[in-house]
């Protein structure tokens, strides 16, 4: 999680603590939290701003393998 402009307003004590937390928490409930989070992220954003919020997760993923694959060398342009 960063800051910026979209994040200004946000509780990141708070939101730190529940990711900390979240992160405790053994990998096969680590997926389920995210698929009980789902529906209520979902209903409150529209198809298109979730579809977004999809594709961003996936980006995030993304750039966490590149890094890992390729430590010290830094993102490829254009990521």
């Amino acid at each position: 999680m960063t800051t910026s402009e979209e994040t200004d307003g946000l509780d990141h004590p708070t939101s730190w603590r529940l990711v900390d937390e979240a992160n405790a928490l053994r990998l096969p409930d680590r997926p389920t939290l995210l698929k009980g989070l789902t529906p209520s992220v979902a209903r409150e954003l529209s198809p298109v701003d979730f579809e977004a919020f999809v594709l961003e997760l996936r980006l995030k993923g993304e750039r966490l393998y590149d890094a890992t694959s390729t430590p010290g060398r830094g993102a490829p342009r254009g990521t």
